[in-house]
């Protein structure tokens, strides 16, 4: 099957089957240049062969509008997926013989594991300095948390950052959490060039373009990476053709990036701006200690910082938005949206389209308050699939009844907040039929979600929280961003449990059943990922 190349060509897809609600059946699809001209059946499809530059026969493939990973970190992915992954080690000494073999048989200025996750492992700890160095000997090497908000660190890294032993964070066994952890980061991104970081970015993106996805929102911040790579990622798409990037930083009133020639590149200052940490790293600012730790997390930025920061991105023009995840994280968030509500009113917040990302400690009352307010939910299903059912992460750290109700997506859908799905990679995969399929099969039932309300929150759901209420659709007018699939016979054509087949042919998405395998990725027009050569 060939592939579209040029940005100006009339390509007709035949014999498929179309994901397009307003056209149920739909078996073809007309694209021109950048847009979607038509979508329909074989009959008319028929009138539009001549005048194509391209006609592909499908063979019952699936297309469906490109995903939109609603959270990523574009350049710790592209290190990530260069690097050791440690997210299927099943104990600490597997983790540390991985790390051994890994110094062993890489170079370079720094060791980057990432992914381990002791609440899975035997020993239920995590790793040491005093461990990690006699795995790597005297190398630079940072080892982090699956979360992100935490990792473990060698000697010869502290000797190159002495100042991480006296921050706050530092814990003396050589892992590292807040301002400590901020520190080594520092001293990591210190000893890779402008070259390192661009390689990865572009990394990050064919990955993403591999899963399917056409677009993603890079949630940088002064604590994950520099603000120059915003640049280095138009850099890297005016080369090639990749996913499109939608920009936010993370700094509160955007301090390094207003007033810069960086400005431009982003459309919030939000994201990774932290209210609080991870439940993972018991950093997340809870209402009551944690189960397993004789701590409530933190609260890094408190409800009056919020409120002059939403007000501030509310008369600028710009998105704000807040990473929180424990209750009073959450607590903190819609105390300073209220206040900010009394001094911009309640229409302006709702044009701003501000957005909270993770918000998975939240309670019934205050999803209508921020429903009132028009903010948007930037969530990530595969937590839950990870760590929210009886007995995970979640459970371990909360107590069963304050797991119970994490991650409210159906309740979040029901009060009209926008959902928009993300991976928050490398802290999970860019793989979206994953996330689908964890949003459906939620631990909760009553905040399942439909195949196709699932679908619809990680396509036109992250377009919508980017201020694109166009994309994300296949219907004429809409951008040519889609992705074709193979979807196996045993996950096709099977009934939901409700007695209804999924509409314009999604998959089935019961547990262990196989996902789809993506096959072309097409962003406005343009090949992104080619699998069919």
């Amino acid at each position: 099957m060939p592939t579209p190349t040029a940005s100006g060509s009339r390509v007709l897809l035949r014999n498929g089957r179309i994901y397009a609600p307003h056209a149920p059946g739909a078996t073809a699809m007309l694209t021109v240049g950048e847009q979607v001209a038509w979508v329909g059946d074989e009959s008319t499809a028929a009138t539009y062969v001549a005048d194509a530059d391209d006609v592909r026969d499908l063979q019952g493939r699936l297309v469906t509008p490109g995903f939109v990973d609603a959270h990523v970190h574009l350049s710790q992915t592209g290190f990530t997926l260069g690097n050791l992954d440690l997210s299927e080690v099943r104990g600490l000494p597997e983790a540390l013989s991985a790390l051994a073999d890994f110094a062993q048989r890489t170079e370079g200025a720094v060791l980057f594991a990432h992914g381990w996750d002791e609440s899975r492992w035997p020993e239920a700890r995590t790793p040491t300095m005093a461990e990690l160095d006699q795995a790597v000997g005297d190398r630079v090497a940072y080892a982090s948390r699956v979360d992100g908000h935490s990792a473990v660190v060698s000697s010869a890294l502290v000797r190159r950052a002495p100042q991480v032993r006296d921050a706050d964070g530092w814990r003396g066994d050589g892992t590292v959490e807040r301002d400590a952890h901020h520190l080594a980061r520092s001293a990591i991104a210190g000893l890779r060039s402008e070259e390192d970081r661009e390689s990865a970015i572009a990394a990050a993106l064919h990955e993403a373009a591999r899963q399917g996805i056409v677009a993603v929102h890079e949630v940088n911040a002064p604590h994950i990476a520099p603000a120059s790579d915003l640049e280095l990622v138009r850099r890297v798409q005016a080369r090639e053709s990749l996913p499109e990037v939608v920009g936010y930083w993370g700094a509160l009133f955007g301090a390094g990036v207003v007033g810069t020639e960086l400005e431009r590149e982003v459309l919030g200052y939000a994201g990774d701006l932290s209210v609080d940490g991870s439940i993972g790293s018991h950093t997340a600012r809870l209402r009551h200690r944690y189960e397993d730790a004789a701590t409530c997390g933190h609260l890094y930025i408190d409800a009056q910082q919020v409120c002059e920061h939403v007000v501030f991105c509310t008369r600028s023009g710009a998105q704000a938005g807040f990473h929180v995840i424990g209750d009073g994280g959450a607590a903190a968030v819609v105390e300073g949206f209220a206040a900010a509500a009394e001094a911009v009113g309640v229409d302006a917040l709702r044009a701003a389209r501000h957005r909270l990302e993770h918000l998975e400690m939240v309670s019934p009352e205050q999803v209508a308050q921020l429903a009132r307010w028009g903010v948007v939910a930037s969530v990530q299903p595969m937590f839950d699939g990870l760590w929210g059912h009886p007995g995970q992460l979640y459970e371990q750290r909360l107590g069963a009844d304050r797991a119970a109700p994490m991650n409210p997506f159906a309740t979040l859908r029901r009060a009209g907040l926008t959902l928009a799905f993300g991976s928050d990679s490398p802290v999970t995969a860019m793989r979206p039929w994953e996330a689908v399929r964890a949003a459906v099969d939620h631990h909760n039932p009553d905040q399942r979600l439909a195949v196709e309300a699932a679908v619809e929150a990680h396509t036109r759901g992250g377009h919508a929280a980017a201020r694109d209420d166009t994309a994300g659709i296949l219907a004429a007018g809409a951008a040519a961003s889609y992705a074709v699939w193979r979807v196996p016979a045993e996950s096709a054509g099977r009934p939901a449990d409700d007695g209804r087949e999924p509409a314009g042919g999604l998959p089935e998405l019961a547990d262990g059943a196989p996902l789809p395998s993506c096959e072309l990725t097409v962003v406005r027009g343009r090949t992104a990922f080619d699998g069919l050569r």
